[in-house]
């Protein structure tokens, strides 16, 4: 994804963890993993890294396991492939095409859960289920000052140091060294999506880009949790310019675009 992190290039140098106490969570090096077919960068004070790493890992290779088309064995691969009945696959698999399904009603078919040859494909919410159920591991264990970073999309907590919000980069698409604009995550914008046509998988099909405006290269949403900020930014960069103050005013979200001139379109 091309929201970039404080430990990415693009990241703006009020958030370099230079700048930051050493026991704050933006100090030092993430912790990170590989998992999804993406990276996951886990900030967070040194001593609660070095607790829980292995606890996310865990959170996001369970739903690896069950729910990646990458992996030819799991078992959305083998619903996706006709081998196995959605009717008759386990609970949490039905309850993702359920969760799914109730967001492209929400959206007005924008956003998709299947392909358009009809293959189930869930990654659209997949992922960002999998960043929500880490948060919620976190929040349990009473962990206060925290960022997940999974391939772009991120949740955060609290604070990156004492006083000073995460603060996020938006990557331009055209140059990722470059930043388009920056967001101060608070209780209802700690969470951060993006997507768009150079992002890895395809999950914006062009039977759901029915543009009203100017199609979209780019669409970040800001939103209170990852699960909204996920889907909208899919939805939004299917629909086009046309749908983003719709989505944006019904779900009170925050929204940056980029068309293909290039020209930055955001909320409010």
């Amino acid at each position: 994804m091309t929201a970039a992190t404080p430990e990415t290039p693009a990241g703006s140098p009020s958030d370099s963890p230079a700048d930051s106490p050493a026991d704050s969570p933006a100090a030092g090096p993430a912790a990170v993993f590989r998992t999804m077919g993406t990276v996951v960068s886990f900030r967070a004070p040194l001593a609660v890294r070095a607790a829980f790493t292995a606890d996310l890992q865990q959170v996001f290779r369970e739903h690896d396991e069950r729910f990646s088309l990458y992996r030819p064995d799991s078992e959305l691969s083998r619903v996706a492939a006709g081998h196995l009945a959605l009717s008759r696959s386990s609970e949490e698999l039905r309850d993702m095409y359920a969760l799914a399904v109730e967001w492209r009603n929400a959206t007005g078919s924008l956003f998709q859960p299947n392909a358009p040859d009809g293959r189930l494909d869930l990654n659209g919410v997949v992922k960002a289920d999998a960043i929500h159920r880490a948060g919620m591991f976190l929040e349990q264990q009473g962990v206060t000052d925290w960022s997940l970073n999974c391939g772009g999309d991120i949740l955060c907590s609290g604070l990156q140091s004492p006083g000073v919000p995460w603060t996020i980069g938006i990557a331009d698409p055209a140059d990722r060294t470059a930043l388009v604009a920056t967001v101060a995550t608070s209780p209802t914008r700690r969470a951060i999506a993006t997507s768009g046509t150079s992002e890895r998988g395809q999950h914006i099909w062009p039977r759901t880009r029915r543009e009203a405006g100017a199609p979209l290269d780019q669409v970040t949403v800001a939103a209170a949790d990852i699960l909204t900020a996920d889907v909208l930014a899919t939805a939004i960069c299917a629909g086009g310019s046309g749908s983003i103050r719709d989505l944006a005013e019904r779900f009170g979200v925050d929204v940056w675009a980029i068309d293909g001139d290039r020209q930055l379109i955001r909320t409010p």
